[in-house]
């Protein structure tokens, strides 16, 4: 007896292209594995004969080889329409089978993983009759008839491992082939083909150039589905305000913040290594070209295998840690891998691209690095990012780059067919009712800070919105070091967010700095300068911020080497262009070995936007809010190839996702906004405290915040 081999199956309606996806990736495994091939059209007992075919399969094909022992089952002899001769399938190490009912609830149970493909019905009908020609064109509708009739009983679908959209292209099998090594049943057998993904070989070029980073991502990402610009907006120097505006920054606080603010990173899914990945209550779907693989379990345990061990070295003479990789953002109910209850969100959990390729923009140097992995469409892409940096470099700051002069970003405020009017999740009365009950738990022993928020929402016409040029108002009007645009299909996230979650360098060097304590900043200079000195000397926002401190000491201290803990900048303040802010640094460093990808959930969700201590405070917090935050208190940022990451903490950070309803499509925007309650908080303080934060973006739509009666 053999020992029992790992069997697919690749199921599908008539015409889906089953066959050939078989035998093209049998061909690619056979490059490392031994495989045997059953095609269940050799057992169906004839044009009426699904469900008895089925059966046979089931008996003395699959039971069989599924311990390892060769099957001998009775061929179908199409031409006599009568069984035909006796046939042997021997075990292999990976076994396919293919066929309408490959993957029946009866055969589940004996399977490793299960391929659903796809097409579109024009395409099946005429892809199976040029297979069969016109023997099969008689009984198209009796066939059909019986698979209907199976799939009405048995959502073989809803099964399935691996979903894939087999168009006549030829991009299925290496699409399939890079899903498949995502699911945890397979990683065994599948060690070679994850080893080749590890090992991946980096292409880098250098260019002296600072072309206008809207107008590239415009160039470049456009017309993408899915794109991601980490974008840097707080490029140094940073310049005074003009006379009667605001008075200069604290320099530095400036000069820290833009230190943060060298790099921008600009980037799709496309290509050959190009991925998508959503992530929600406990699945995560990843989309690979036209195959989607199902992932069950945590996101965190998906992360650690995804991109945990660093693969790739950093080129020479390149200075930043993204070495290719994932991009996008951590939503905060993932707390619910990390101690906090499990609250079902409206927007993914996580959404991230893996990028192949990418534009690096090092303002600092004035440089711009384009990164792809090595592929047969590196070359190609590496001529077309050359073109669009010469091009947007030429053009300057507010080039229009096919947008108008919406591409450079040069206005703060975006016209709209109408102000979208938000209401806040809670009146005055209700959110200052909250403070109250925070307060109360406080008092009680059962949290000494609670970051109690709340979120504002408007339902406008998607028809009259385009995300595109909010993003360039806001990071016109409120330029941070963690700006960031982020377009996943429907869902788009706009941030200009000040504040670090977490860095881990590529050597291992863990650093934090966490935001609490927060002033409006002012026209007049004086009272400017009275609202920073105001931060600067409150003892009860210099309290919060030592409690996250604290909070985020023991975080990093799950996974550092003892005694590398420290707290390089204690509630120093940095200047924006509406806050003042109160920030500190803590630097750890990384246990060599330790898991990547454990080290972030260790930290997640940020102390500041949760208080302390996390856990029960983040129980306080289900309790207050009675709602999910979504992307908002979440992180955003990157995961590189090399080991490194760099998450900014989800603020002053707009989410717009469209729906499409019968007749007309909608798009819902949603701002959180909060702040740190503690025992002596003061409820008008804390109610004027989320007015401020909400007023950078709410003003760049020329939105107001909602009336303090209003619902």
């Amino acid at each position: 007896m053999s020992p029992a081999p790992v069997i697919i199956a690749i199921d599908g309606r008539s015409g889906a292209g089953k066959t050939t996806l078989a035998i093209e990736l049998a061909a690619r495994l056979r490059n490392h594995h031994k495989v045997a091939l059953f095609h269940l059209e050799d057992i169906y007992p004839g044009w009426n004969g699904l469900a008895a075919g089925i059966d046979r399969y089931v008996s003395t094909v699959l039971a069989p080889l599924s311990k390892g022992e060769p099957a001998t089952w009775i061929s179908w002899n199409w031409e006599r329409h009568y069984d035909g001769d006796a046939r042997v399938t021997l075990p292999a190490e990976i076994v396919i089978v293919e066929g309408v009912g490959a993957a029946a609830a009866a055969a589940r149970p004996l399977l490793d993983a299960v391929i659903w493909a796809d097409s579109p019905d024009d395409e099946r009908r005429t892809r199976a009759l040029a297979r069969d020609g016109q023997t099969y064109e008689p009984y198209w509708d009796q066939w059909a008839a019986q698979e209907a009739e199976l799939l009405a009983s048995d959502d073989v679908r809803g099964h399935a491992d691996i979903r894939v959209l087999n168009h006549a292209d030829d991009a299925a099998p290496a699409d399939v082939l890079q899903a498949l090594t995502y699911l945890p049943a397979l990683a065994t057998v599948l060690v070679p083909e994850l080893s080749a993904r590890r090992g991946l070989r980096l292409l880098a070029e250098r260019m002296d150039a600072r072309p206008d980073a809207a107008a590239l991502f415009h160039s470049l990402y456009g017309e993408s589905g899915n794109a991601v610009w980490l974008d840097s907006s707080l490029v140094p120097p940073s310049p005074a305000p003009p006379q009667g505006k605001h008075s200069g920054p604290d320099r530095r606080g400036a000069a820290v913040a833009a230190g943060r603010s060298r790099f921008s990173i600009l980037a799709d899914d496309c290509g050959t290594f190009g991925q998508f990945v959503r992530h929600g209550s406990g699945t995560t779907l990843v989309t690979t070209g036209c195959a989607t693989a199902e992932v069950p379990g945590t996101f965190f345990r998906w992360l650690e295998t995804a991109w945990g061990q660093p693969t790739v070295a950093r080129p020479e003479g390149y200075s930043c840690d993204f070495t290719l990789g994932w991009l996008g953002y951590l939503g905060y109910e993932l707390k619910r891998e990390t101690g906090g209850s499990d609250v079902p969100a409206e927007t993914p959990d996580a959404a991230l691209i893996f990028a192949g390729r990418a534009v690096v923009l090092d303002h600092a140097e004035g440089t711009v690095w384009l990164l792809a992995l090595d592929a047969p469409d590196a070359a190609g892409w590496l001529a077309r990012g050359r073109s669009a940096v010469e091009a947007a470099g030429a053009a300057g700051a507010g080039a229009a780059a096919g947008a108008g002069a919406h591409a450079g970003g040069g206005s703060t405020a975006v016209e709209l067919l109408a102000a979208p009017a938000f209401d806040c999740r809670d009146t005055e009365t209700d959110y200052k009712g909250k403070i109250a009950r925070a307060q109360h738990e406080i008092a009680e022993g059962n949290s000494y800070e609670v970051c109690l928020t709340t979120a504002l929402t408007a339902e406008v016409a998607a028809d009259g919105l385009d995300s595109w040029p909010i993003y360039l108002a806001l990071r016109q009007r409120n330029p941070a070091p963690f700006a960031s645009y982020l377009r996943f299909g429907g869902l788009t996230v706009a941030s200009t967010s000040p504040e670090r979650f977490l860095r881990i360098a590529s050597e291992g060097g863990m650093r934090a700095e966490p935001i609490k304590g927060t002033r409006r900043r002012a026209a007049d200079p004086e009272t400017d300068a009275a609202l920073r000195h105001d931060l600067a000397t409150s003892l009860k926002d210099r309290a919060e911020n030592i409690m996250i401190v604290d909070l985020l000491r023991n975080d990093l201290s799950h996974f550092a080497e003892p005694g590398s803990v420290t707290v390089s900048r204690l509630c120093e303040i940095e200047s924006y262009a509406t806050v003042h802010q109160l920030v500190s640094t803590i630097d750890a460093q990384l246990l060599p070995g330790a898991p990547r990808a454990e080290a972030v959930a260790a930290c997640f969700p940020a102390g500041s936007m949760t208080g302390a201590p996390k856990i029960s405070t983040m129980a306080i917090l289900d309790r207050l809010e009675e709602a999910p935050r979504g992307v908002y208190s979440g992180a955003i940022g990157y995961f590189s190839l090399n080991g490194a990451t760099d998450l900014a903490v989800a603020i002053r950070t707009l989410v717009i996702q469209t729906r499409d309803e019968p007749g007309s499509a909608t798009a819902i925007l949603s701002l959180g906004v909060g702040g740190a309650i503690t025992a002596d908080s003061v409820a008008e303080d804390e109610y004027e405290e989320i007015r401020t934060k909400a007023f950078g973006v709410l003003s760049t739509l020329g939105s107001e915040f909602p009336a303090r009666t209003g619902t």
